[in-house]
């Protein structure tokens, strides 16, 4: 599959949580990060995600913010 995409991280998928309408899923990098992301249960039913699945995380943004104290 090829994806426009500039920001694909791939790793495992560490928890799903599963609403009644969405589901939180986290998904650990191979340097530790998590990226934890909002999607429908039925996507993520249809993606079969499961704990130690692998999973990429697709970062398309138009705007990303920079935050100093």
């Amino acid at each position: 599959m090829k994806i426009s995409a500039r920001n694909v991280l791939k790793g495992k998928v560490k928890q799903v949580k599963a609403g009644s309408v969405n589901s939180e899923v986290i998904v650990k990098t191979d340097n530790g990060t998590e990226i934890v992301s909002i999607i429908t249960k039925e996507s993520a039913k249809n993606l079969k995600l499961a704990k130690g699945k692998t999973a990429y995380a697709v970062i398309k943004a138009s705007n990303v913010m920079i935050m100093t104290d």
